[in-house]
């Protein structure tokens, strides 16, 4: 079941996500899988009887979520630490789209991966296209356009003959 945590005054409680386009699978790749599943290993080990097998999958020694505020300042160290230019936790949905539609993902897919209602949210706000996908595109479309005019010079020359 997926749930988000919201920050109340009475601490971290676990909610449905706001809209049925929140609520998904999402799909990940062998080597993501293998990570995750060897940071389940580790964190059994570490939690020993407080490690719940559906409580969240980064969890405090005592078994209970992180506060979502301290994993953003926890990423923030992260990459100042890595030398990296400055990019905020959130940023990172962008950088998904981004190199999904790069990849050449279609725009529906990205829309499912992020979980969006409409197509026009995912277009307008998560498409900021990298200059190689233009240069893909173009190639892309000469290809076509030459090979549609090799086709018609071919039947030209056979009508002619």
């Amino acid at each position: 079941m997926s749930r988000q945590l919201v920050h109340t005054d009475v601490g971290l409680i676990a909610f449905l996500p706001k809209t049925a386009a929140s609520r998904r699978i999402i799909a990940l790749d062998p080597e993501t899988v293998r990570l995750l599943r060897r940071h389940e290993q580790v964190q059994r080990q570490l939690l020993g009887d407080a490690w719940n097998e559906s409580g969240p999958i980064f969890a405090r020694t005592d078994g209970s979520p992180m506060r979502p505020d301290y994993l953003t300042v926890r990423f923030r160290k992260l990459v100042k630490a890595s030398n990296l230019p400055p990019i905020r936790l959130h940023d990172l949905r962008h950088g998904t789209a981004t190199l999904a539609l790069a990849s050449g993902s279609d725009l529906r897919v990205v829309q499912g991966t992020l979980g969006h209602r409409s197509i026009v949210v995912t277009s307008d706000i998560y498409t900021s296209v990298l200059p190689e996908v233009y240069h893909q595109s173009a190639q892309a479309i000469a290809r076509l356009v030459l090979a549609s005019t090799r086709k018609t010079a071919r039947k030209a020359r056979k009508a002619a003959a």
